[in-house]
């Protein structure tokens, strides 16, 4: 079975909730009903316009404000930990997390006793008991005798490095975040207890993850399925490819690329039907967070839209190409360039450095105004009130693509 490229980026945007017009609820269980539809939204810290999350669900809902995660998140419907960064997950999900504790127990104790300071592991009991009898706390809170480190993100102090051991491994999770600082506190005072012992096992674990994956992607090949939730190895993954292949859960079908090359991936034996039910791609054009779902498998995304996507923040500024931290264009179900832009709260202004506009895209005024009033949205969402363009910001081409029309 051949999947054309139309239908498979159809699939892809719906399944993802692109396809639909971004309207509708953005609080309580819509939200909840959202992510998990997404599996997870991938956390970020970089704040250019606003934080990855709060990019991710206002794109696909936008009467979407911070403060429904928050609360989300304060009613233990989600948690906090990783798939293959960190993420917010529904709750229901955290018995799979069982095998990730146990698989990250031993591995990780042996790369960060290379690179971690000594002492570490000796206070794993310190803050455990800690916060067992105070309450919860952040890095900053413990290990207040130890040296603070000066060499970047991952200079850790020993109690900072045992907190965030022990969150890896189940025994600690995030209660909150202050100023997007973790604080930690007992696992079994932040996971509701319906959740909190059920453990259904390893085999269990990457069969649903594997299952849940493909549900979510819509088509993949055995390594995108393992790196979904990055709870499956490439191994485990393509053991349970050929065993529900062998079930007749899934089939083997080509999708077609951009460029017209077959890639052979797994899909549900539906897949053709489900993919033509799916609604056609909202001519609403939409700007994405680097860390979207539909980009954050870059080499899948190059496939399916032809558009490649490098995020440059830590590419020297001589170096870079486009920008710090620039951001896709969605329109209907391309890809059509990106913006580089940067959110100045002080003077309430959206500032728009460039655009480079996709080979073959024309921006005529209709395209023109539906960008000026995606934006205008946007500068409100980020507590901007106007948007305000530098002198060359509409730069030239610079990336290979294949969309045309205003």
């Amino acid at each position: 079975m051949i999947l054309p490229n139309p239908l498979a980026r159809r699939l892809f945007l719906h399944l993802h909730a692109l396809a639909e017009p971004p309207t509708g609820p953005a609080k309580g269980e819509a939200l909840l009903a959202l992510i998990d539809r997404l599996g997870f939204v991938q956390l970020d810290s970089i704040s250019t316009v606003a934080r990855a999350h709060h990019m991710i669900l206002f794109a696909r809902r936008q009467a979407y404000r911070p403060e429904a995660l928050d609360r989300l998140l304060a009613q233990r419907h989600l948690f906090e930990h990783w798939t293959h960064d960190a993420a917010v997950i529904p709750a229901r999900f955290f018995p799979f997390w069982h095998h990730r504790f146990r698989r990250d127990r031993p591995r990780l104790l042996a790369r960060w006793r290379g690179w971690q300071r000594e002492g570490f592991e000796e206070q794993f009991d310190t803050v455990l008991a800690r916060i067992a009898e105070s309450g919860p706390v952040s890095a900053a809170e413990v290990g207040e005798e130890e040296e603070r480190g000066t060499g970047g993100w991952w200079d850790w102090h020993p109690s900072k490095a045992a907190l965030e051991y022990l969150w890896r491994v189940g025994e600690l999770s995030i209660t909150r975040r202050d100023s997007f600082r973790k604080v930690y506190d007992l696992t079994s005072r932040v996971i509701p207890s319906e959740w909190l012992a059920m453990d259904p096992g390893d085999a269990a674990t990457i069969h649903w993850a594997c299952s849940e994956a493909l549900d979510r992607l819509g088509f993949a090949t055995s390594g995108e399925l393992a790196a979904f939730w990055a709870a499956a190895s490439p191994a485990e993954a393509q053991a349970w490819c050929h065993d529900a292949l062998a079930r007749g859960e899934i089939v083997e079908v080509r999708v077609e690329g951009a460029d017209g090359s077959l890639r052979r991936s797994y899909a549900r034996p539906e897949v053709a039907a489900l993919a033509a039910a799916a609604p056609d791609p909202s001519p609403r054009l939409r700007i994405l967070s680097p860390f979207d779902p539909v980009l954050r498998d870059r080499a899948r995304a190059e496939r399916l839209f032809g558009f490649r996507y490098r995020i440059e923040v830590f590419v020297p500024e001589a170096k870079r190409t486009y920008g710090y931290y620039v951001f896709p264009i969605l329109e209907g179900d391309r890809l059509i360039g990106r913006i580089d832009m940067r959110a100045h709260r002080e003077s309430g202004s959206l500032r728009v450095r460039a655009l480079w506009p996709e080979a073959g895209v024309r921006l005529g005024s209709r395209r023109l105004g539906r960008l000026g009033a995606e934006l205008d949205r946007l500068a409100q969402f980020a507590g901007c009130d106007q948007v305000k363009f530098e002198p060359d910001w509409l730069r030239e081409t610079l990336s290979e693509g294949s969309v045309a029309g205003d």
